[in-house]
């Protein structure tokens, strides 16, 4: 069994990681960081977790020091950098997946996302970058008709308020969001970034949030160079994910919220062509937590230490 550590234990991603590991015989949590849940019980967060399993508020000299075969990070975004460079010090081997946005635009980190980028690079690798939700759900409904598209890519995100985190925001007041659609960030995204260097294609990226708790939807506007018939849209795709063990179709309707919330995979669907088929819409539907984190977190980890990609996900 590979050891596994985990900092940043006590968010909605970290909860969603114990349980995920929990259920795997190659994978054991062997620690779980959190300064604020110092001291109590993992298993009062998640009831999956070891009995005996302890909070503990670990510096990154500590974690690094602990030893584990793997370490998740877990953090806010610009806080990783510090725990990555003490664990490559002092145990160079250990493979750190880390789920924030600092190093997804480093070229020495590899960039996790094995549906589209591939499995084979991930051997060996030490160093993997978790793609974002929005990013995630964007790239899986752009990268089959990529190589067709006349100009940027314009998706459309609604996410449930746990992607804005546990940190008091309006993004995630319930209060603030009821009967309530809230964009934000409306240029220059990270996302929006992420999905345009990772897909070498132009992405034009409009995120929200609503009242919901978790589940996220991408609609993708395509405009093509040649017009597309039908039959090759729709193909595109079921061409791209047919061996997909978390890449779901729906055929006769688009995806909704409910389709992806709550699953470890992804729902792709709702092809739809203009007369004319130089236009193109998509819809793809994944839950935050999952598949646009924990899920693929636990794939990308399972990939680079050779184990088996999908136990306890499908």
């Amino acid at each position: 069994m590979k050891r596994i550590g985990l900092v940043g234990a006590r968010g909605h991603t970290g909860r969603e990681l114990i349980r995920l590991l929990s259920r795997r015989e190659d994978m054991g949590l062997v620690f779980a960081s959190s300064r604020a849940m110092a001291g109590e019980s993992v298993a009062a967060l998640a009831s999956e977790a070891p009995r005996e399993l302890r909070f503990e508020a670990l510096d990154a000299e500590a974690v690094a020091a602990k030893g584990a075969d793997a370490v998740i990070l877990a953090m806010p975004n610009g806080e990783a950098a510090a725990y990555a460079e003490a664990i490559a010090q002092a145990a160079p081997g250990t493979v750190i997946v880390d789920l924030s946005a600092d190093f997804r635009f480093d070229e020495s980190w590899l960039y996790g996302l094995p549906e589209i980028h591939g499995r084979d690079r991930h051997r060996g690798a030490t160093r993997i970058s978790n793609p974002g939700c929005y990013a995630t759900a964007g790239q899986l409904c752009v990268a089959p008709v990529r190589h067709l598209l006349s100009g940027p890519a314009h998706v459309f995100g609604v996410s449930g308020y746990s992607g804005a985190g546990t940190t008091p925001s309006r993004k995630n007041d319930t209060e603030a969001l009821a009967d309530n659609l809230m964009p934000y960030a409306l240029a220059g995204h990270i996302h929006e970034r992420e999905m345009s260097r990772h897909l070498g294609q132009d992405v034009r990226f409009s995120p929200h949030v609503a009242a919901f708790f978790q589940g996220l939807i991408a609609t993708a506007q395509l405009e093509f160079r040649e017009p597309v018939t039908q039959e090759a849209f729709k193909g595109a795709y079921l061409d791209a994910y047919a061996d997909e063990a978390l890449i779901g179709f729906i055929e006769d309707r688009p995806p909704e919220i409910r389709d992806g919330a709550h699953s470890n995979g992804a729902s792709v669907g709702g092809w739809t062509l203009s007369e004319d088929g130089r236009r193109g819409v998509v819809v793809c539907a994944l839950d935050n937590l999952l598949k646009g984190a924990a899920v693929q977190a636990i794939q990308n980890l399972a990939l680079a230490l050779e184990l088996d990609e999908f136990e306890g996900l499908t």
